[in-house]
């Protein structure tokens, strides 16, 4: 099946948005229907414990009040037969590609944008059926096959599609066309248009914009004032238009990071940096994994209120090196973070990353003999770890018993920004 004409152009395309219903529990549903069938079940990271926060639910949890980000605690609270279940990973990728996989064969351009959600462009797929024959066939054998509730939105683009998997769930199936959103959409707030977030809704709201409709009616020039180029975008996206392409082949990461929400909260220093040292192992291990490097170093905090705040600096050269991601990391903790203040997450992203073979990298005058040594330790160390697995090789300070310490573990590992397979992990 080769691209048409009439997919490049952005004309005339059949776009669908796969979106997996409350993932992570329906996979488990799915392997143990007699233990977690019409259930409430969420999947938490510190099950034994009945600590941290809630990953996902299922439906059955939240009609009884339970909700993603919601501590344990409230979450069994409002529902007193809450199950809870430990994250696993490795099952979730499994049954990922799972779906994927029958996507796959209606159309090559497929784009994964997390574990649990894809585009489809089947506009050269009419071999197969009609486009809402297609999108059947592929609910129905997602059902049959894997035992998974999936919601799918038919477009012409992938903006109507996303926002049309949304308005049905479990097992939606909407058709979204463009002459259906001023009276589907234009009612609705900013910040239900997919791609506009809470500050920007905010922005809009203070210049006296509060519906997509108003947003649609807004001079373009007004837009681009206050938003720059992303005004223009706004403006098309609340008319309903949408030319971004289905990528099948993703570019290289542009970043690599790991987060890890704690059973209970960080007031310490010294656990802060101990949590850090863990996630810069990982996220250093990966992106040597990838042969890349990165220049910026980004640490990300969530304090007890869940509110959440990045802070970032830039090296004056490249580096791969776990040393080097913990040191600035715990820099950036240092400077920004309030003796004693409680944080619930901690999170170290990589960022501005190249290619080794195309890196050039600045030796320390002071340093550059120990180098080469250093390199053949950090190799050793990650072929130790291939072959013998990640806890092979550690040091004292990666030793603890909150889930930074788990990351290493694939099965049960705390959230992750992103994969080495470019997934992203997302569970609506």
């Amino acid at each position: 099946m080769k691209e048409t004409e009439q997919s490049k152009t952005g004309k005339n395309r059949v776009i669908l948005h796969l979106d997996m219903n409350a993932f992570y529990c329906s996979v488990h549903e799915a392997e143990e229907p007699h233990l977690y069938k019409d259930k409430p079940t969420a999947v938490a990271g510190s099950v034994e414990q009945r600590r941290g926060i809630i990953v996902t639910s299922s439906y059955a949890a939240r009609k009884q009040g339970v909700k993603t980000g919601m501590t344990v605690r409230e979450g069994m609270r409002r529902c007193p037969d809450l199950l809870l279940i430990k994250p696993d990973f490795q099952l979730y990728r499994k049954y990922s590609q799972g779906f994927m996989s029958i996507a796959k064969q209606y159309t090559p351009l497929v784009e994964a944008m997390s574990i649990d959600e894809c585009y489809l462009d089947i506009t050269g797929s009419s071999t197969f059926g009609e486009p809402l024959e297609i999108a059947h066939q592929i609910q129905d054998r997602i059902r049959s096959e894997w035992n998974l509730p999936s919601s799918i939105g038919i477009a012409p683009n992938k903006l109507l599609a996303k926002m049309a998997s949304d308005m049905q769930k479990p097992n939606g199936f909407t058709v979204l066309r463009i002459r259906d959103v001023p009276k589907l959409l234009w009612d609705k707030p900013c910040d239900a248009l997919f791609g506009i977030g809470r500050k920007t809704a905010e922005k809009l709201t203070r210049l006296n914009i509060r519906t997509i409709g108003q947003l649609a009616g807004t001079d373009e020039a007004i837009l681009n004032k206050h938003f720059g180029v992303v005004g223009s975008w706004m403006k098309a996206a609340a008319h309903g238009h949408d030319s971004s392409q289905v990528n099948a082949s993703r570019e290289r990461n542009k970043s690599i990071g790991h987060t890890t929400t704690l059973p209970k909260d960080v007031k310490e220093r010294e656990d802060a940096h101990r949590v850090l040292l863990n996630l810069a192992d990982q996220t250093g291990r990966r992106m040597r994994h990838q042969k890349m490097m990165a220049s910026t170093i980004q640490l990300v905090m969530r304090r007890a209120d869940m509110s959440t705040f990045n802070r970032s600096v830039t090296l004056t050269s490249p580096t791969d090196s776990a040393y080097d991601i913990h040191r600035e990391a715990c820099k950036l903790f240092d400077k920004h973070w309030k003796e004693g203040e409680p944080l619930r997450l901690l999170g170290i992203t990589l960022q501005n990353l190249s290619l080794q073979s195309e890196t050039a990298v600045q030796l320390d005058l002071f340093d550059y003999k120990e180098q080469p040594r250093k390199d053949a330790l950090t190799k050793t160390m990650d072929k130790l770890r291939d072959k013998f697995g990640e806890d092979a090789v550690l040091t004292a300070g990666m030793l603890g018993d909150d889930p930074s310490a788990l990351i290493r573990n694939k099965r049960i590992r705390g959230t992750s920004l992103q994969t080495d397979d470019h997934m992203l992990y997302s569970d609506e």
